[in-house]
């Protein structure tokens, strides 16, 4: 195995890391931005509002896109298992 192929293969683990973290973390920051906003506008200054509708919102973007998930991290998993024999040099 070389260095070129190791690196290949963190960079696609780090894209596809990235690209299921998105819809949680995406989910989080537009509800916490939502909440901070409710907070400035009626001076309510709680820490711990923001906690229970963020927690709603990624649970539910969690259910919406968990299949797809899914998907995407065995057909990447199916790939790193195909490219071993290549990568053992056989």
């Amino acid at each position: 195995m070389d260095q070129t192929a190791l690196i290949h293969i963190a960079v696609q683990a780090m894209l596809i890391t990235g690209k299921l973290a998105a819809p949680m973390v995406l989910t989080a920051l537009v509800i916490g931005f939502a909440v901070s906003l409710v907070q400035s506008v009626t001076q309510i200054q709680e820490v711990t509002l923001s906690f229970i509708p963020k927690a709603i919102g990624v649970s539910i973007a969690l259910l919406v896109c968990g299949s797809w998930m899914i998907n995407e991290i065995v057909s990447f998993t199916e790939e790193l298992f195909k490219q071993i024999p290549g990568l053992l040099g056989g």
